[in-house]
């Protein structure tokens, strides 16, 4: 039985390969069996390697290496597929998700957390892991919510913060009470509450409006 963990390094980075199999063959656990700089060979090392994990690159600004993830993820169902990226891709990280890898990782990460990664990827190739997923995920939650007002509806959820009453909302925009009262009606309809403390309980919690100090 082996107990090494098989991994197989595509990028085609020469120095960034080496390094990065440097440091996976240092691990008394983790083994290099293979390493390539052309994704096109990524199938065919997979197979004659039998890796446990590949660890590939994602390179903008075509990203090939996602269709190369999701090329091995559909031929190789238990097979660990670990992401490199630059930092701050939030719709790759995305992508990737999609995909069906296993672990997205930044180029720039700590070689501890690339290191979890790959052991992440060979004991749950189908659970998807990622350092900072929490976070990406609220900027596009606030980003979805944020398109779905229009600017006359955040100005009304941001005086409705404020505690201002539909009167005074209706003074502050220079509307009639009656404008004033369906601009709510429509902020409270796009929210999906029905009154001003969940509207800004739930605009709290997606980020539309800031937290008083």
């Amino acid at each position: 039985m082996n107990d090494f963990v098989r991994v197989v390094v595509i990028d085609d980075h020469t120095l960034v390969r080496y390094g990065l199999a440097g440091l996976v063959d240092r691990e008394p656990d983790l083994e290099i069996v293979g390493d390539t700089g052309q994704r096109a060979e990524a199938v065919g090392i997979v197979l004659s390697t039998r890796a446990d994990v590949v660890v590939l690159d994602v390179t903008p600004p075509d990203h090939d290496g996602l269709r190369i993830a999701r090329e091995l993820r559909n031929r190789y169902a238990e097979l660990g597929i670990v992401l490199l990226a630059p930092e701050g891709q939030d719709g790759v990280l995305f992508e990737a998700l999609e995909s069906g890898v296993s672990a997205f990782v930044a180029r720039t990460a700590p070689t501890e957390e690339i290191l979890a990664a790959i052991r992440h990827a060979a004991v749950a190739p189908t659970s998807f892991t990622a350092t900072g997923l929490g976070p990406a995920m609220a900027r596009r939650d606030q980003s979805s919510a944020q398109a779905l007002l229009s600017p006359r509806e955040a100005q009304v959820l941001e005086l409705l913060g404020q505690g201002l009453s539909v009167r005074a909302i209706a003074v502050a925009l220079s509307v009639s009470v009656s404008t004033a009262k369906t601009y709510v009606e429509r902020l409270y309809e796009k929210l999906e509450v029905s009154n001003r403390a969940q509207a800004i309980m739930t605009a709290l919690q997606r980020g539309l409006i800031e937290p008083k100090s």
